[in-house]
């Protein structure tokens, strides 16, 4: 896991299991590409629920402008987490073994109260890369280089796809 306690990063990733680094690690990987290295925590929202308070509440003060927090099951650590801070949380639902292939997971984090956002993305590792993406879409509102980045990315999979579309022919 990416560990950084003494290092500023824009982006925190927060996950409520051990269990769920594997599909998060996309989301690392992917923010590693832009030139973001995040904070990267272990934080439940049901068994460690003072201390995702308190992360959450001093987020900001940390430097942090983006939460994403991945859960499974009940899936309350993005919901959690954006009742404490005003900071963007991005939630990304996981499958969990013994849910319900994630769908559990995903009406948790989508199904928020009113005044109480969590942008929600898809279930799994698609899920942790568009959160990765999204995030560096935030901050490339006030930052040149990562908005060049974002249009170098949208150009290589167009790209990409126009590639394979030959093959067709």
């Amino acid at each position: 896991m990416a560990a950084n306690k003494n290092s500023k990063s824009s982006v925190a990733v927060i996950m409520g299991s051990d269990s769920d680094l594997a599909i998060m690690q996309t989301c690392i990987d992917t923010l590693k590409d832009f030139g973001i290295q995040p904070f990267v925590r272990i934080i439940s929202a049901h068994r460690t629920p003072k201390a995702a308070a308190q992360f959450a509440s001093g987020a900001a003060k940390k430097g942090i402008k983006v939460i994403i927090a991945a859960a499974g099951m009940a899936a309350h650590l993005a919901g959690a987490i954006a009742a404490q801070t005003t900071l963007p949380v991005i939630g990304v639902p996981l499958a969990a073994k013994e849910g319900l292939a994630g769908l559990d997971a995903l009406l948790s984090t989508v199904q928020m109260p009113g005044g109480v956002p969590v942008a929600t993305v898809a279930i799994g590792k698609a899920g942790a890369k568009n959160a990765a993406v999204l995030a560096v879409q935030i901050l490339a509102l006030s930052d040149k280089t990562l908005a060049g980045k974002l249009t170098r990315l949208k150009a290589s999979q167009a790209k990409e796809v126009a590639k394979k579309n030959a093959t067709l022919k």
